[in-house]
């Protein structure tokens, strides 16, 4: 296909014209020193380079998302998007391979280690596609650790196509220019704390460093994330999830009430859509009711306070006998779950013990 500049080109125009908002190149060079996910070599031996880009969420599907007036609907487009961001690494991949280079499309997603101590339950990726993007100019690191992207910030699925074509590099974006300005939104808008508020990770890939805030134990964004609890501390605002289990505060805590919100919410009713996740157990299905630190992070900072506001001011998810979830105001909530039965309500929240009934001595 020409010369490598060419090539280059070529692949970053495949995405480009396929809907990616930002396209680059990483190679084995500019990965070297990375942390082991940056090894190209791991999926697919001989790898040379990788090309990393970035599919936009919608925007108005996010707003409704926020606002609590439309789950459905970010659902939908962002396991789409998810699906083509795959799709897209696969059709480069099946391309570069029919012009003699032998490459892999990258998962975007859901795609573990299973050669680790605990397997996939360690999550340890097959590839990074953040570290791939924000060392080829895709993106910059932001606070919350998500890339953030120059035109629609954090709100992006990246995907990636591995391959054995020497592609030139391309150059990360500069430190300086970031957007991120550490307004902690992100924090703010995360009930499982999953973020540190003082402590940061740096790593070094390529010989350039790269840092964000470090996070926590990830078993906090399996508990909200994963929809089974997702009330603020305040108890003014939730996530989509109609679970009001105690989020714990030490991250020892978290593996534990995990294993417990899964087995007590398993008598909710099923919600509309939704998604297969490898690490759920009897192929139960998952769905999005948080992601709020991405879906709020965006270049204008009046628009991220804007949706901020959106996610905090109206009120907090409840679910319905037929599954459907609305949004309610947090007194509504309360007379919402009072009104189940116990056994219904354990489903949603801790409740406790009934005490035994005393017998009453009778007169004779």
């Amino acid at each position: 296909m020409g010369d490598r500049t060419q090539l280059t080109q070529f692949a970053i125009d495949y995405v480009m014209c396929q809907g990616a908002c930002a396209a680059g190149v990483a190679t084995r060079e500019t990965l070297a020193g990375g942390p082991p996910s940056t090894d190209l070599e791991y999926v697919l031996p001989g790898a040379k380079s990788a090309v990393s880009f970035a599919m936009p969420l919608d925007a108005q599907k996010i707003e409704r998302f926020l606002s609590k007036q439309d789950h459905a609907g970010h659902q939908h487009d962002n396991v789409h998007t998810n699906l083509v961001a795959t799709g897209l690494a696969v059709s480069l991949a099946t391309f570069l391979d029919q012009r003699g280079h032998p490459s892999y499309g990258v998962s975007a997603n859901a795609v573990y280690r299973k050669d680790t101590p605990r397997g996939l339950f360690d999550f340890m990726p097959d590839i990074s596609q953040r570290y791939l993007a924000v060392r080829s100019g895709v993106g910059w690191f932001g606070l919350s650790g998500n890339v953030i992207t120059k035109t629609h910030g954090a709100a992006v699925i990246l995907g990636c196509t591995v391959t054995t074509a020497e592609l030139e590099p391309t150059d990360p974006l500069p430190a300086a220019e970031t957007y991120c300005d550490e307004c902690r939104l992100c924090m703010a808008a995360c009930a499982s704390g999953l973020m540190h508020r003082t402590e940061r990770t740096t790593l070094t890939i390529g010989g350039m460093e790269f840092g964000y805030s470090r996070r926590r134990s990830y078993h906090r964004c399996d508990l909200v994330c994963g929809g089974f609890t997702g009330l603020a501390k305040n108890g003014k605002w939730s996530t989509w999830s109609p679970g009001r289990f105690r989020i714990p505060e030490k991250d020892e805590e978290f593996q534990p009430a995990l294993r417990k919100a899964i087995r007590d919410s398993q008598g909710r009713p099923e919600i509309e859509g939704g998604f297969y996740h490898p690490a759920m157990p009897s192929h139960r299905k998952l769905n999005f009711t948080c992601g709020n630190c991405q879906l709020l992070c965006h270049p204008d900072r009046a628009e991220r306070k804007r949706r901020y506001t959106l996610l905090t001011r109206n009120g907090v998810v409840v679910q319905h006998p037929d599954g459907s979830l609305a949004a309610v105001s947090p007194a509504v909530a309360k007379r919402h779950l009072t009104a189940m039965s116990p056994a219904q309500r354990a489903c949603y929240e801790d409740v406790p013990a009934q005490p035994e009934p005393t017998a009453r001595a009778h007169k004779t």
